[in-house]
Formats: structure tokens, sequence, C-alpha cells
């Protein structure tokens, strides 16, 4: 490998780092706002009330297991695959630790906004550091190839349905910041995305499958 190689390789790690660290920490902000939770947080503060375990610790056992669960559908876990599943789930518990209460309308509305706007950011670097796809995204295109008559659109609609239900019958938080984050991060996401992907070469490529 080149040095550019190892030095582009270096920045791609850090930025993977920067962009799952950001993404915990939306998360958290958007919990202390009180106001809604995208699907997949629903229900692991659902689960994290149930179960009496911190939302951190929560969000790992998940990604663990959805990533059990790519193993009958032949999906490669990447390095940047295995760090979502830890980094983030560490993340939020410390964001969650430091951030003070969300008291009073104003702030709680400030921290939603943030927490949604934080987290296309962070999608946009971790997804363009190419280092490996969240456990969770590998599911909706794992599914997706295996079983290709069904668009990636009602695949992911599909899930994010089920996971969102199951949350809310747990005790997790549905509210009009749901609503906010499912009309905001597809044009975040799309915006940022394209100016945080690291240009690499074949050799560079860490397990990396392009979203």
């Amino acid at each position: 490998m080149s040095v550019l190689s190892n030095r582009r390789l270096v920045r791609r790690t850090l930025q993977l780092f920067v962009g799952l660290i950001l993404y915990g920490v939306s998360m958290a902000l958007m919990v202390e706002s009180g106001l809604g939770l995208n699907p997949w947080d629903v229900l692991h503060q659902g689960l994290s009330r149930t179960l009496g375990l911190s939302i951190g610790t929560v969000v790992i056992i998940i990604g663990a297991v959805v990533l059990l669960l790519w193993i009958p559908l032949r999906q490669k876990p990447g390095f940047g695959t295995i760090a979502n599943i830890f980094v983030i789930g560490f993340a939020i518990d410390a964001a969650l630790y430091v951030l003070p209460p969300a008291s009073g309308l104003p702030l709680r509305i400030a921290f939603l906004a943030a927490g949604v706007l934080l987290n296309g950011l962070a999608t946009g670097l971790y997804i363009g550091s190419r280092l490996g796809p969240g456990p969770r995204d590998g599911l909706m295109t794992g599914l997706h190839q295996r079983f290709p008559r069904v668009s990636l659109r009602v695949i992911r609609t599909g899930i994010e349905l089920l996971v969102l239900g199951t949350g809310f019958l747990l005790g997790g938080t549905v509210g009009v910041g749901t609503v906010v984050y499912a009309l905001a991060i597809g044009p975040l996401a799309q915006f940022f995305i394209p100016r945080c992907t690291v240009r690499v070469v074949a050799e560079e490529t860490v397990g990396a499958r392009p979203q």
C-alpha cells in the first residue's frame, strides 16, 4: 500500500470514529429532548426501560443480534460494521451522562433540532468512510439482495415499522421528533454523504460496502 493510500486509510478510520461518536451524541440529544426518537431508538429505549439496562448497552446488544442475522443473508461485515456496534453504544451513554437535563420546551426543541442535524452529519461521515455499513443498514441491503423483487424502500419501511411498533409497546418515546426525523434524515443524508465520502482504490477497501 502506498504512503498516500496509508494516509487516506488513516483519514477514513478517523472519520469513521468521529462519525460514530457524533451519531451516539445525536441519539443522546434526541433522547434528552423527550420529543420522540427514530424507530430503532424507540426500540432501544423501550428495551432499556423494560430490561433496566442503559440505552447504550441495549444498542450494543441489538447491534450484535442484528449482525447475527447477516449470516443466513451471506453479508460480510467490515471493520466499520464492528466498530459501529460498540462505539455508538458507548458514545450515547457517555453523552447522556454529561448532557444537562432539557428543562423547558425551547431547550427540548433545540436538543431535537441539534440531534437530527448532527445525526445527518454523522451518517455522512461514517458511511462516507467506506469501511463497512452499520448492522442495521446491512440487514436492509442483505434482505434486498435475498429478495430482489421487493424494493429496498419497502424492506426499510417494513423493518422500521416493526421496530417502531415494538419499541412503542415497550415504552419507547414516539412523538413529533419521530416525524421530524423521518422527514429530515433523507435530505440530510443526501446532502452530507456525497460531501463526506472518501474516494478509495481497491487496495484500500477494508471490508467496505458502499451504500
